[in-house]
């Protein structure tokens, strides 16, 4: 499996994320283990997640996927054979959220701590924050590198202007830049991401780790209709594509899917590996049986031809 770059930071990484935002909310401690254990026994070995997963679900208050990968980590002593990528940023409580200086330091030893090691591979930077300078923020990033409590930091959900005047501001302090940025991407959200962002991520080489790769799981086809949601826990996520250039998609989608004897998934994390700029998509699976598919995306060669209809059907 050859292994895809994470911006110019020197990590290499398999070329599928695993999205760990499904740890303590849809999948419990027991199965979370059995999915990790599947996910790196198969030769891949990135798991994405943030502190703030999953203070979503009842009952949570965020910090439990980081919990869970922490206990994994203990319990098999592999924590040198993971890529962990995590974020800050996002409201954990009212005096705990944005990206000061004074509050990443916090943050990260929050984390750290949860996750029982003593360094991220990658750090990224959850949601842009208005209200803190640029430079604050990466100069609180660089003294973790400095520090050895992180290898390379990166940005989730920033826009291409705020994007580049991070790397225009690390550039001029000298100081390590946002290597990946993490946006929402795939077949059925195309507009955000292309364009001026994909450009910029072309242009300097930062490695892209899109979320949502399978459309809160529209993608793997199992949506048909409004009957189809039902009372599953991504139901809210998915009922905006249940329309006509939703159907159009999986409509393209089962056509490209049948002629490799593949999946829709595997199809649409297929497609998402040809774009580019893109590094891995991120994915989630509550299920071996769910990951054994996804994972199959890596060696799914799709034509120019598979390629020109999916990007028609989703333009």
């Amino acid at each position: 499996m050859k292994k895809r770059t994470l911006g110019r930071s020197g990590l290499e990484i398999a070329p599928l994320v695993f999205g760990g935002n499904v740890f303590g909310w849809t999948v419990d401690e027991k199965g979370s283990f059995t999915i990790l254990d599947a996910f790196l026994d198969a030769g891949f070995d990135c798991v994405d997640t943030a502190d703030v997963y999953s203070k979503w679900a009842a009952g949570n208050k965020g910090g439990e996927s980081e919990t869970i990968i922490g206990k994994w980590f203990k319990a098999r002593g592999n924590r040198a054979k993971v890529i962990l990528a995590t974020k800050c940023g996002l409201e954990m409580a009212p005096d705990k959220k944005g990206l000061s200086k004074a509050y990443i330091m916090r943050a990260v030893e929050d984390s750290l701590k949860r996750l029982q090691t003593d360094y991220i591979d990658l750090y990224q930077s959850h949601r842009d924050d208005p209200e803190t300078p640029i430079e604050e923020t990466l100069e609180a990033h660089a003294a973790l590198v400095k520090a050895g409590k992180v290898r390379a930091i990166g940005a989730s959900n920033y826009s291409g202007a705020r994007l580049k005047a991070s790397l225009d501001a690390s550039a001029k302090a000298g100081i390590p830049r946002y290597e990946t940025l993490q946006p929402h991407y795939n077949l059925c959200d195309r507009k955000d991401f292309e364009g001026e962002v994909q450009d910029l991520c072309v242009k300097e080489g930062v490695g892209v780790i899109p979320y949502y790769s399978l459309a809160s799981g529209f993608l793997t086809g199992k949506y048909r209709s409004e009957a189809d949601l039902g009372t599953k826990a991504r139901a809210a996520g998915v009922r905006k594509y249940v329309n006509e250039r939703g159907f159009g998609i999986l409509k393209v989608l089962d056509a490209v899917a049948e002629r490799h004897k593949a999946t829709q998934a595997q199809v649409a994390l297929a497609w998402m590996l040809a774009q580019p700029a893109i590094s891995a998509p991120i994915a989630s699976a509550t299920t071996t049986a769910q990951l054994t598919d996804i994972l199959k995306c890596a060696s799914l060669n799709l034509s120019a031809a598979d390629l020109v209809e999916l990007n028609k059907a989703s333009a």
